[in-house]
């Protein structure tokens, strides 16, 4: 049975997002011609995407945003759920669980902002739909912010987790240009110049593409922390299979200078699975431990248990 990892839900987001912008542009310029809708203004040239989700492909619109805001709110939540259970670098304060609560509650605001503003057109309901727009926007900036935050203290508490620091770089520059150029089309609208409102939030719409999928780096380090049921020709439990980093790998970290190679060894297990390898525990050796994995590996290599390639089978 196939079974899909939690990396692939931001993905999955991203592609339905992105499909649904190209899918609304194509459908205006290619088959429409470039339209004037009735929800445009008499000096509009360019639609806004919702002038294009008010027409026809209003239903794709609305399936488009429904799907891709809840595999995002997912995502958050997955990501919080996983560093509870330690399969990524856990929350270990009450500033970071409030954070990440934070970012959870605006990203649901603004799913709802994105869901109605979608049901509740521009060209039927031009009030709300403008309500609903500054809530979606306003409720994954602010979203956005707040696990900028948690992520920065997450990558000061444990360093030696690169993709923490890679993550909190890529959001930041999200939170930066999209805040903006959210700026920049409010005033466009509001002054009445449409056409370099609708160029900006259409670029605003593709970027966000570009943050859903960021999420991906965050949740594919659990991928090498996920323990495996092993099950055997005659249908009993073959014992828990461990996801671990490679002899090879520890080995250059045991061989190096200083005391901090076991944490790293287990930071860039995190950040990449290359060079991973399995060892197999049975029911009886404790294999329901992550603890007992990681000294069982140790032993495998004939690690003393004062030395420390030992202290590296243990921080793994």
């Amino acid at each position: 049975m196939i079974r899909l990892s939690y990396w692939v839900i931001p993905i999955l987001a991203g592609t339905v997002w992105l499909a649904m912008l190209l899918a609304l542009l194509l459908y205006w310029v290619v088959d429409t011609h470039e339209t004037h809708y009735g929800s445009m203004d008499a000096t509009q040239r360019i639609a806004y995407i919702s002038d294009v989700g008010a027409a026809e492909l209003k239903p794709l619109f609305i399936a488009g945003c429904v799907i891709t805001t809840v595999l995002l709110d997912l995502s958050f939540g997955l990501d919080r759920w996983l560093r509870h259970k330690g399969r990524l670098a856990p929350n270990t304060t009450t500033a970071e669980k409030v954070l990440s609560g934070l970012t959870i509650a605006f990203a649901v605001v603004g799913t709802v902002g994105l869901i109605l503003l979608s049901i509740f057109d521009t060209a039927r309901y031009p009030r709300l739909h403008d309500i609903f727009l500054l809530l979606f926007i306003a409720g994954y900036v602010l979203s956005a912010i707040f696990i900028c935050w948690e992520y920065q203290r997450l990558g000061m508490r444990h360093r030696e987790h690169r993709v923490l620091r890679r993550s909190f770089y890529i959001k930041l520059a999200f939170v930066v240009v999209e805040i903006l150029l959210a700026i920049a089309f409010v005033a466009c609208t509001f002054k009445g110049r449409y056409n370099p409102g609708a160029v900006l939030e259409w670029v605003i719409a593709f970027i966000f593409s570009a943050y859903v999928f960021s999420f991906y780096v965050d949740l594919y380090p659990a991928a090498a922390t996920k323990p495996q049921l092993q099950v055997s020709a005659g249908g009993k439990s073959g014992g828990l299979k461990m996801r671990l980093a490679g002899p090879g790998r520890m080995g250059r970290r045991r061989g190096g200078n200083g005391g901090g190679g076991g944490h790293r060894a287990y930071g860039a297990s995190l950040e990449m699975e290359e060079g991973a390898s399995d060892a197999t525990l049975s029911p009886a050796d404790g294999a329901g431990s992550f603890d007992a994995a990681r000294v069982h590996h140790g032993l495998q290599h004939g690690v003393r248990p004062d030395s420390r390639g030992m202290g590296a089978a243990r921080n793994f």
